[in-house]
């Protein structure tokens, strides 16, 4: 297919290609039962996918791809969710951490090749932050750089970084070094060429990843020279950079998670209707239909969520300032891709517990989704303390009065509106501060649930997720209330081993 012509063909043809390639390339080429137990995608089904060019849809039109349409890019996500969520999340890697930040942020001299040998060569790029002793602690993070002339050096250890090994470039997280060898505050992003001899990153170790096994991790030592037109340019500081950048990746994960539960969806449906139990079918069982409706529900929570991110998540918007939405989505969708996988195995019962299996592959593949890029405790967290702030400034504690005006609850607070009638002390407790993200967050979906059901969505689907998030709200609150205060006891062992009283 000429590239030229990749930002002509209709999005629906355009993405029924990429349907019908990876039947073709999992079902045919491969069968996915079998290399989802091994390390790595199978070079010809990597390539018959790659061939379609997947990731044009994050390229910008005027170097030859289809324009960066989040639509298309969700699109692409979902379909891949459906039939391998390791390869959706290969695919939202490059879109999210390194196609969109160079199409925003390169320098326009350093695109063109790039984005060429996406296109031509089907290369791939990732984004390296996390360091060995420093996790979620970005801003301390101690890979460093040094500018020498016209090009940086720059050195350190980076690790847990996906496609490790496997992505022709990185963007190149680092802090500045000062004469006096001291670290500046601020980030700065640098795309590196895993091709050319100085940017070489060198693997120094695989890890023994327990779940999206097609995917590799690794710890990576870093010390290249990257010349300095391939530094990002940020509007204002490369801090507000990063926070534009993960938000935008975090509201892509909706892409990665409705495929995904759709999948669950339809197996647990199929199941449940075909499994004879005492004479009828499994899903004539009042607990099989709960479950299955959870199921169902999830699906509509991320459909809606699509719809929003699709809205408003695109480069031409800075979401620095965008936290408490896009934690609230990434935690949320995440959870439920969880629950579903959870739910599906249970019905698949011993069935369920196959390797083979969607559901007990997807508790494994999905799980790490809860924890990358920012694990989800920290990101209700950060949810809480986003909106207390926000509280106090408008000297309203009360957390019904307060949602209830604010843009992105005020159409589903009235579903809500008497759970969380209560005012809200600046003081918490870590775990109450959790409790009340979670809360906050899934009103916040619900919200465009609402706004989903307003554009036409079937009825039925958004009244019966509603209830659902309204009940889980409801368990989170009478949580939320509860003065329970256990604390570990670390000593435990003594007068407690139940041998001694038996």
């Amino acid at each position: 297919m000429p590239n030229s012509e990749l930002n002509n063909i209709p999005f629906n043809d355009f993405i029924s290609n990429f349907k019908k390639t990876l039947k073709r390339a999992f079902y045919e080429t491969d069968k996915i039962e079998q290399f989802v137990q091994k390390r790595g995608f199978p070079s010809l089904v990597l390539r018959d996918i790659m061939a379609t060019n997947p990731l044009s849809v994050a390229i910008p039109k005027e170097y030859g791809g289809r324009g960066i349409k989040v639509k298309e890019c969700l699109g692409i996500l979902d379909a891949a969710s459906y039939e391998s969520l390791p390869l959706s999340l290969a695919l939202g890697i490059n879109n999210a951490l390194f196609l969109a930040p160079v199409a925003k942020y390169a320098n326009p001299a350093v695109k063109g090749d790039i984005f060429k040998r996406f296109l031509t060569k089907q290369n791939m790029g990732g984004l390296m932050i996390t360091e060995p002793d420093y996790g979620s602690d970005a801003l301390n993070m101690q890979t460093f750089s040094v500018k020498n002339g016209s090009n940086y050096h720059i050195k350190g250890t980076k690790h847990w970084q996906g496609l490790t090994g496997m992505a022709d470039y990185w963007l190149m997280t680092s802090r500045q070094k000062n004469t006096n060898g001291v670290l500046g505050r601020d980030i700065d992003f640098f795309i590196c060429d895993n091709q050319q001899v100085d940017q070489r990153i060198i693997v120094e170790e695989y890890y023994n990843n327990i779940g999206l096994y097609p995917i590799p991790y690794g710890k990576n030592k870093i010390d290249i020279k990257v010349p300095e037109q391939y530094k990002l340019e940020p509007e204002t500081t490369g801090l507000k950079l990063m926070m534009d950048l993960l938000h935008r990746s975090r509201l892509q994960f909706p892409g990665m998670g409705i495929g995904f539960i759709r999948r669950l969806l339809d197996e647990s449906i199929k199941h449940c209707s075909t499994r004879i139990v005492g004479g009828k079918p499994l899903i004539a069982l009042d607990k099989v239909q709960q479950r299955i409706s959870k199921i169902q529900s999830a699906f509509t929570i991320s459909s809606a969520l699509c719809a929003r991110s699709a809205k408003f998540s695109g480069i031409e918007n800075n979401l620095a300032l965008a936290g408490i939405e896009a934690n609230s989505m990434k935690a949320y969708v995440t959870d439920l891709m969880q629950e579903s996988a959870q739910s599906l195995t249970q019905l698949n019962g011993a069935n369920g517990y196959k390797i083979e299996n969607v559901g007990s592959r997807g508790i494994v593949d999905s799980r790490p989704f809860q924890i990358f890029e920012g694990s989800n405790d920290m990101l209700y967290s950060q949810i809480s303390e986003m909106i207390i702030k926000l509280m106090t400034k408008h000297k309203s504690m009360n957390l019904s009065v307060f949602l209830s005006s604010f843009n992105l609850t005020e159409k589903s607070l009235d579903y809500f509106k008497s759970l969380v009638n209560f005012t809200i002390d600046s003081n918490l407790a870590q775990r109450k501060i959790v409790d009340l993200g979670k809360i906050i967050s899934k009103i916040v979906c619900a919200n465009s649930v609402v706004e989903l059901g307003d554009m036409g969505f079937r009825s039925d689907l958004i009244s019966d997720s509603l209830e659902t998030i309204k009940h889980e709200v409801s368990m989170l609150v009478n949580s939320f209330k509860s003065q329970t205060n256990i604390s570990p006891i670390q000593d435990y062992k003594d007068k407690s081993s139940w041998l001694a009283f038996s």
